[in-house]
């Protein structure tokens, strides 16, 4: 079956017809009078998407009673997701990207007895996995989300992989100096402000979580003293101070990002190594180191954030239960896992998948045994944080705020949302 890629351009009010939002991307066929499933899918990364589409059109072929309509949801994904659950009208097969428990888990199928649910990785497992056994996702890949950086520019400058936030921050100081300003350490970007918000949730988990002596149970049990937020807002605002990220970083898109990266232009991205595959294609050259997120206890060790990158869970209620999951059960052969992990970069959360995930692999095998610590935000803040997080780090670069206030309006928040989720 040939497959038609169409954009397609959605609106809130149409979701409870379709999946989309604006400037959604979306996978159809001439159905017939064949089973027709859907798949709803929250990844912007180009190659996912590819691969994604790649695995459907075989799973056709294979199964040419089934038609599946594939959209691709970008950033209106969680709303366009929210209009749906109210309705209770969910697609067949979606991501639950990072929610799969917590915000989706009564619409999911069990899917414990599917053949791949006994080889879930020793790190996805309790994630997508409860205490009665039920299993709520298949994880298409696994995220081990550090710092991305130039490897070029560190050898440079004679400096190695920090692993500490105050090495870290030595780093930038001196890339900042000795190239004279034509390497920022950092890049930003506040129209695209899920990239401030991305260090927050970052650095929480080292200031907060990760060492022996830490917040959880205080986060968890509304106990926390948020005064112990506040060196985060007060060493961002000091790195923009210092000339460490871009200066226009308020009005900075991060899609500019990969070609200034390409350029050897940026010396660490907050991210991971998937944000910089389309470096990749501009400057093969280019080579790319990857590391854990740095410490900031003394005594503490660097450490992954990760969880859920892309999943696909089958909603209970679908009417063609079966035949979704046999389309999810076709995404769990090892080689289109293997597929899948390869194109966004990212190890597979099923074992005993060998991909190649090229110049990444080393690090990834190098950094095996640092511990994975789920994202802060989904663990210890209410949903709707996030925004928060990223408002409000465009508002302590502009000035609008303090990181004492910063600190106080987490608190307020944390509350408010608490208390409307009851």
């Amino acid at each position: 079956m040939k497959k038609r890629i169409s954009l397609a351009i959605f609106t809130v009010l149409s979701a409870t017809a379709l999946f989309g939002c604006s400037s959604s991307e979306s996978t159809s066929g001439d159905s017939g009078d064949k089973i027709k499933i859907s798949y709803y899918s929250s990844t912007s990364d180009q190659e996912a998407k590819d691969a994604i589409t790649k695995i459907t059109e075989n799973f056709e072929k294979d199964n040419p009673d089934v038609d599946v309509e594939v959209t691709f949801g970008g950033q209106g994904y969680e709303n366009n997701m929210k209009v749906k659950m109210a309705a209770n009208d969910l697609p067949d097969a979606f991501d639950t990207h990072g929610w799969a428990q917590n915000r989706y888990g009564k619409y999911l199928a069990d899917l414990k007895d599917e053949e791949w649910a006994s080889k879930l990785t020793d790190t996805m497992k309790p994630i997508l996995t409860d205490d009665n056994g039920k299993v709520y996702a298949l994880p298409l890949n696994e995220a081990k989300d550090g710092i991305t950086y130039n490897v070029d520019i560190l050898e440079k400058y004679g400096i190695e992989a920090p692993k500490t936030f105050d090495e870290l921050m030595a780093a930038a100081e001196k890339i900042k100096k000795e190239s004279k300003g034509e390497v920022l350490p950092f890049y930003f970007s506040g129209i695209d402000s899920s990239s401030i918000g991305q260090f927050f949730d970052y650095f929480a988990t080292p200031l907060l979580i990760s060492a022996d002596k830490n917040y959880a149970d205080d986060l968890l049990n509304d106990k926390f003293d948020w005064n112990n937020w506040t060196y985060l807002p007060k060493k961002f605002k000091e790195m923009f101070d210092k000339g460490y990220m871009n200066e226009d970083v308020l009005t900075a898109k991060y899609s500019d990002m990969p070609k200034l990266f390409a350029e050897g232009k940026i010396a660490f991205i907050m991210n991971g190594p998937q944000s910089v595959l389309q470096s990749k294609e501009m400057n093969p050259d280019i080579n790319i180191g990857y590391m854990p997120v740095p410490s900031i206890v003394e005594g503490d060790e660097a450490a992954f954030s990760g969880g859920e990158r892309f999943t696909m869970a089958v909603w209970k209620d679908s009417k063609h239960l079966e035949e979704t999951k046999e389309y999810v059960a076709y995404f769990a052969k090892p080689e289109n896992l293997k597929l899948m992990a390869e194109a966004s970069g990212l190890p597979a959360g099923i074992k005993d998948i060998d991909a190649d995930l090229g110049e990444l692999t080393k690090y990834y095998e190098q950094y095996e045994s640092n511990r994975v610590f789920p994202y802060f935000d989904r663990v210890y803040i209410p949903n709707g944080m996030w925004d928060v997080l990223c408002t409000q780090g465009q508002e302590l670069l502009a000035g609008s705020v303090t990181p004492k206030q910063f600190s106080k309006n987490m608190k307020k928040e944390v509350e408010r949302l608490k208390s409307q989720q009851k």
